[in-house]
């Protein structure tokens, strides 16, 4: 059985992600995009918006700065990708579809209710909704105080029945009809059993992490770790994934057969998003990177260690540092509230590739100032090399 360095497989961990390759120094185009999708397979969406919403960061994060527009631009006008819950809302490409359909049958509540049909006639009738727009009283205690007609529509894009048409201005989901919002030929697709799906969907996550154990796998989609380790047995039994050993880490671990250990991390400096596919798995993040990470957004402000939005910062094949990083887009200047160094990082060196990051993100977000605080151990550092 093959065994691992620790850095092996930071390494592995971070080209099968797309974050070892040099960005572009062409324009940014659709290609480009594709590109990353084919690594990572899945791009989470999260609202919040202190820098740039996650799924921009996450090709931010791969391409240096681009037009936003063009995520939009290949999901909802071209129609490549499709809005799903698997690892909680995200981007996955059409090709999925055909393996989901057990997640389909999983979700709660069977729309079967007055409601739902009621939800169905107002699509069918008036075209693509906000649920903001569909005219049903109540609303739940359950479902975050979401309204009735909220909770019906949910259910329905659940099931499989309704789809997300585009996202508004405000982030604000617009459904419609699946038969409206994705081509024909995926749908006439038959459904994939069960345990092919889950299979499928472990070997993507393989491809996407570099090298996993079965917990890091399964939560890449979401699938149940006793389902998943069953699922995992077949395929190294058929060659399509490998088991090895990691140097430090209790549980085996699973590569895709042949892996090539890169020599290098990341070739420069990089900031990714908290719901970036190399950090979204925090247990993961402790024993790959030896780095503790929990996002502060929900923790009350006088009980926050790092800071509302903090973004880690990738090295070499280290995690060096994180930030406390918003953009005040008004006034034009990226402010870093905080910065810090973990153990055993070369502040001086972390310092000059982080600010070389954190210039191309405030180009990127129309900002032409970075203005750090004094917050953390590698502000003063930080401080002085930014605002050159």
């Amino acid at each position: 059985m093959l065994t691992l360095s620790a850095a092996q497989a930071r390494r592995l961990a971070i080209h099968a992600t797309g974050l070892g390759e040099k960005r572009p120094s062409a324009r940014i185009d659709l290609r480009h995009l594709r590109k990353v999708l084919s690594r990572v397979h899945i791009v989470q969406l999260d609202s919040v918006n202190a820098v740039a919403r996650a799924h921009e960061l996450l090709f931010f994060s791969r391409l240096g700065p681009y037009d936003t527009s063009l995520i939009g631009k290949l999901a909802y006008e071209k129609r490549e990708l499709f809005e799903t819950w698997l690892h909680e809302a995200c981007l996955v490409p059409l090709d999925v579809w055909p393996a989901l359909q057990w997640t389909r049958r999983r979700w709660r509540h069977p729309p079967d209710q007055p409601v739902h049909d009621a939800v169905r006639a107002a699509l069918r009738e008036r075209g693509p909704l906000a649920a903001s727009e569909l005219e049903m009283g109540g609303r739940s205690e359950a479902w975050w105080g979401w309204s009735t007609g909220k909770i019906a529509i949910e259910q329905l894009w659940g099931h499989g029945e309704v789809g997300i048409a585009r996202r508004r201005r405000a982030f604000e989901r617009v459904y419609d009809l699946i038969e409206r919002v994705l081509p024909p030929e995926v749908l006439a697709l038959p459904a994939m059993p069960e345990h092919d799906a889950r299979r499928m969907l472990l070997v993507h996550a393989a491809r996407s992490l570099g090298v996993g154990t079965a917990n890091d796998l399964a939560d890449y989609h979401r699938q149940k770790v006793t389902q998943a380790k069953a699922a995992l047995r077949s395929l190294v039994d058929d060659g399509w994934l490998e088991e090895v050993r990691v140097e430090g880490w209790k549980d085996p671990a699973y590569v895709v057969p042949g892996v090539k250990v890169p020599r290098t991390g990341c070739p420069d400096g990089r900031l990714v998003s908290p719901f970036d596919p190399l950090v979204w798995c925090r247990p993961r993040d402790l024993r790959l990177f030896d780095f503790a990470y929990t996002i502060e957004i929900y923790v009350p402000e006088p009980k926050r260690v790092y800071g509302y939005y903090v973004l880690p910062f990738l090295h070499g094949d280290r995690i060096a540092a994180r930030v406390d990083v918003r953009s005040d887009r008004k006034n034009g200047v990226l402010r870093v509230h905080g910065a810090f160094a973990e153990a055993g990082i070369d502040h001086e060196a972390t310092a000059a590739a982080l600010a070389d990051e954190l210039r191309l993100l405030a180009t990127w977000q129309g900002c032409g100032e970075v203005a750090v605080g004094r917050k953390g151990d590698l502000a003063g550092a930080l401080a002085s090399v930014a605002s050159g």
